[in-house]
């Protein structure tokens, strides 16, 4: 029995060898399993006594109070340079329109076109914008010096590109010879509705955008290509004395 006792003595020594670098192993490994956070942690809470003081960390709220104070003056200013630049457009717009007096009517239809008082002397031109009260009436068809013929709305053959801002659909406002003209949708997927104001296309470039243009009476689903709809104009050229023209 004592001799099989010998051999265990060589093991322990081995062992008391290799203890300190299982143990340094298995630190590592802990180390590399939790990517550091127990040095970290340990780091912080040493370091603690030198972490800024409260005074450091006013002086950080009130630089970033600083920050947002120029922030906002920066923005006043950015929006009352846009509002400056909106206002300037607003009134060329208002320079460049023209009162003129409906001097004539075309007996066989009132629907269908109107003579104006003013002609290109005073700057009228082929293609103007005819404005009665609250919203387009039609376009100048044709102009002398001192006279200019409007195509209403309403005149048969007259089409104008139109949208209806609620739904964001374009479409293509149609005289029929009567009054009321007819809106024809360019989607089948039409979200309109009975009342909603149908305008001139902010993106316009033949006409003044974003201009009232009339009120959606009734649609017709099953118009063919698209569906259509009647309107009611908002300005009724049949009780119009004076108009508004947009020059260009």
């Amino acid at each position: 029995m004592g001799s099989s006792q010998w051999p265990t003595v060589p093991r322990l020594r081995g062992w008391r060898r290799l203890w300190p670098w299982v143990v340094l192993l298995a630190a590592l490994a802990a180390v590399r399993w939790s990517k550091g956070a127990g040095f970290a942690d340990a780091y912080a809470l040493l370091s603690r006594p030198f972490w800024p003081g409260s005074a450091q960390r006013e002086w950080l709220q009130s630089a970033g109070s600083l920050e947002q104070r120029a922030r906002l003056q920066l923005l006043q200013q950015d929006n009352a340079r846009l509002r400056g630049l909106l206002e300037l457009d607003r009134n060329a717009d208002a320079s460049r329109r023209v009162s003129a007096a409906v001097i004539s009517r075309q007996v066989e239809g009132w629907w269908q076109q109107l003579e104006l008082g003013q002609g290109s002397l005073a700057g009228l031109a082929a293609g103007d914008a005819v404005m009665g009260p609250g919203g387009l009436l039609g376009r100048v068809q044709s102009v002398t010096p001192s006279t200019a013929r409007v195509r209403l709305l309403t005149s048969p053959g007259s089409q104008v590109g139109v949208w209806v801002p609620r739904t964001q659909q374009h479409a293509l406002l149609v005289g029929v010879g009567t009054g009321r003209p007819q809106l024809r949708f360019l989607d089948k997927d039409v979200k309109a509705r009975a009342g909603d104001l149908v305008s001139t296309s902010p993106a316009s470039t033949l006409l003044p955008p974003n201009l009232p243009v009339a009120v959606i009476q009734s649609i017709n689903p099953r118009g063919v290509p698209a569906p259509d709809a009647v309107v009611q104009l908002v300005a009724s050229p049949d009780a119009v004395d004076w108009v508004q023209v947009q020059t260009r």
